[in-house]
């Protein structure tokens, strides 16, 4: 029998906007956000811990992290996120100024601890600019966090992914200094997995031995454009958030990934009779 899992839910992308305000004119980001959060309350077992990682809001301003606040008040579950490109370090700090922040200024790097496992939150945020980019003082911290423990499995979360996916416009806006990042992570076995957002649609490779993977957003998607036939575009498709289950066990036990549509859903529905014959 499998030992008890210990599940880490991540959304990511939530581009929260004053109150009444559609993204692009278009897309109601709160209403997506409130659908998102009742759907974490629901799911059966409740998850560990929520990683949101990056752009928590869309401009950013004040009023935005005020209005997510708000939006996220009604989650029973402990969250941290992790800023990206449409966010505000500062305004992020002044606005959940209870985190475990590395440092008292510069990147929002954390480290939280749930259970048997380590959560790394890589700030890749550049002020004002959509690429990212892991300073020195973020490398350095996460090549020291990851030597400190090596008994203890690590996942990593961070907005902007370390490899490139064939969407052309997000490509390049990706992490441009991906390349030190490999070099940290093939030094330490305990990272069990790099978890990113940016793209808003669910992804999945490999990145400096380790498996990487991209979370969708709960609101909208980026177009699956991979020969560049258009400009830059989104679609409205259906929303959804990720649920990492890592199994302890030998060797830093294992993690598995698990896509968890948002909305509601026919079933769940027996597959066997109470004669126990298939149905």
């Amino acid at each position: 029998m499998l030992s008890k899992p210990v599940l880490i839910a991540q959304i990511s992308d939530l581009h929260i906007k004053p109150p009444g305000a559609l993204a692009y004119g278009r897309v109601d980001t709160a209403k997506a956000l409130e659908r998102c959060v009742a759907a974490l309350n629901a799911f059966e077992p409740a998850p560990d811990f929520v990683v949101i990682s990056g752009d928590l809001v869309d401009t950013p301003t004040a009023e935005e992290y005020d209005y997510l606040k708000q939006l996220l008040a009604p989650l029973k579950l402990p969250f941290a996120g992790i800023p990206g490109n449409h966010d505000s370090r500062e305004l992020m700090r002044a606005a959940f100024p209870a985190e475990p922040y590395v440092q008292a200024t510069g990147p929002l790097d954390q480290k939280i601890e749930v259970h048997g496992l380590d959560l790394l939150l890589l700030d890749s945020s550049v002020p004002r600019k959509p690429h990212g980019i892991l300073e020195t003082s973020t490398l350095q911290w996460l090549d020291a966090t990851l030597a400190a423990a090596a008994d203890r499995p690590a996942l990593l979360f961070l907005h902007h992914p370390p490899f490139k996916g064939g969407i052309w416009h997000m490509d390049q806006q990706d992490l441009f200094n991906a390349d030190q990042m490999a070099e940290i992570v093939r030094s330490h076995p305990r990272a069990r997995l790099i978890a990113c957002g940016h793209v808003h649609r669910a992804m999945l490779t490999t990145f400096a031995g380790v498996p990487v993977t991209i979370c969708p957003a709960p609101n909208h998607a980026v177009d699956l454009d991979l020969a560049q036939l258009r400009g830059p575009s989104f679609k409205v498709e259906p929303p959804a958030f990720h649920v990492h289950a890592w199994f302890p066990g030998e060797s830093l036990g294992r993690v598995v990934t698990h896509h968890v549509p948002i909305g509601q859903f026919d079933g769940p529905h027996p597959f066997f009779g109470p004669d126990g014959k298939l149905l």
